[in-house]
Order: structure tokens, then sequence, then C-alpha cells
């Protein structure tokens, strides 16, 4: 039981590193649930779960000031508890939120340090001194990388009744208040997006999004594809680039023509 929760802890660890170092979406449930399925030698419930739960976290992006829940922790955690305890895919959706909300709370946390590190990095480059600048992001990184590790290692290693019976203890009431700051938190990270890129040009598009999403019902995925093809007209990339003709191609067609 304890290597199966350590070599989880390690899927959970590959996935902060592959966010860390410049992502190839390995750290998505779609893929570390797999990896999780083939731990606990069920590829099959795996991939199930884990293209569930990428369709729970799709929407789950840092837009502005909003951090979504970790999908990286509630991901794994609720891929092997439902696998260990043989319960249903929707057993694992049911456990994936609260626990990503969770982890998201002790990350939020354990961030108060965050400042102490960017100090350091600060005073390096006032210094110069680009080894401390480097040395500070590659801590911090290191950081976040054994909280993972050890959250969803002891996590799986206590069991999920610890886990069930932990989060029957937080209180509905600030379950509820979660649940609302979640809501508005997307729409405040918009809204300070906007006020750094807003101009008068783009304010039809962000109607339109908004016209589209709330009375034509189109999910994101759709208002996506539009925006793409917008930008293709807009910027021309349908359109047939005119040949142009060189010197050096005109005086070719004059040989040719000569020699025929």
């Amino acid at each position: 039981m304890l290597v199966k929760a350590i070599l989880i802890g390690l899927v959970s660890a590959w996935g902060v590193l592959d966010y860390q170092f410049g992502t190839l979406y390995t750290f998505r449930p779609l893929v570390l649930s797999v990896i999780v399925g083939a731990i606990l030698g069920d590829v099959h419930q795996g991939i199930i779960i884990g293209a569930n739960l990428e369709l729970l976290f799709m929407g789950a992006i840092s837009v502005g000031a909003y951090i979504p829940p970790d999908v990286n922790v509630g991901g794994v955690l609720a891929t092997a508890f439902a696998i260990s305890m043989g319960k249903s895919v929707e057993a694992a959706v049911a456990l994936a939120m609260p626990i990503a909300t969770l982890a998201l709370g002790i990350s939020n946390i354990l961030a108060a340090v965050t400042p102490v590190f960017l100090k350091i990095a600060d005073k390096g480059a006032e210094e110069g001194n680009y080894k401390k600048v480097v040395f500070t992001h590659w801590l911090m990184g290191t950081i976040s990388v054994v909280e993972k590790f050890l959250l969803v290692t002891f996590a799986f290693y206590l069991g999920a009744d610890k886990v069930q019976s932990l989060l029957d203890f937080i209180p509905q009431f600030i379950l509820d208040g979660m649940g609302v700051a979640a809501g508005m938190l997307p729409a405040m990270g918009f809204a300070m997006l906007l006020r750094m890129i807003v101009s008068k040009r783009l304010i039809p598009y962000f109607v339109l999004g908004f016209v589209l999403i709330s009375y034509a019902n189109i999910p994101v995925l759709g208002i996506a594809l539009i925006a793409l093809i917008i930008v293709a007209i807009k910027f021309g990339f349908l359109e047939d680039k005119p040949m142009m003709a060189t010197a050096e191609g005109n005086a070719q067609e004059v040989d040719d023509d000569e020699e025929f």
C-alpha cells in the first residue's frame, strides 16, 4: 500500500514538473488518471475516469486573478480512491471537485511564504546576481513539487475514509461560501484582464461572445471555434497569396522562350 501511495504521489509530482518545464499537457486528468490506473492495475477504468474528469475540469483555467481548483491533486486522488475502493466513475467525479478545492486551499496557505522568496530574487536582481534569481526560481518550483508529492502520498495512504471524514468535518456554510466565491472569481479575473487589454476595437467581440453564450447557449468550446474563424478571416489566413514575380523569374521565362 505504501509503495502504491508513493508511486501515485510521484504521478502528481510529475504533473507539477510538466507544467513548470513548458507543458506537454501531461498534467491533465486525461493522462495522469491513466497512469494511476496502471499503478493500481486497472488501466481501463483509469482511462474512463480520466476522460470524465477531463470534461469536469475542462474550464478550470487561470484567467486574471482567478485561480482554479487543483486539477492535479483532485484528478489523481479521485481516480486513486475510486479504483482502489471499486467505485464507479460517478464516485470519482463526486470526489474530484471537493478534493481539488481543498488542495487549492492548502496551496494558498503554503503560498504565504512566497513573498519571502521573491524578496531574495529581487535582491539578487538588484545586485546583478543572476545565480540567486535562478536559485529562487528552482527553490519555489521544488517546494511546489514536494508539496504535491507529500499531499497526494499521505492522503492516499491514510485512506478514503479519512479523507471523506475530513471533507465531512468542514461546515456546510464554508463549502457554500467557497462555491459562491468560486462562481464570482472567474468574473473578477475577466474584469481584471479586460482592464489591461480592453479597447474600442475589441469591445464588439466581447459583446458578441456574451450574446452567444447568454442567448444562443453556445458552449465555451463553440465560442473558441467561432473566435478562431473570425481571426482567420480578419487576418487573411484563408486568402490566396498572390505570386510575386521576380526579375530572375522573368529572365528565366525569357530564356526558356528563346530556347523554345
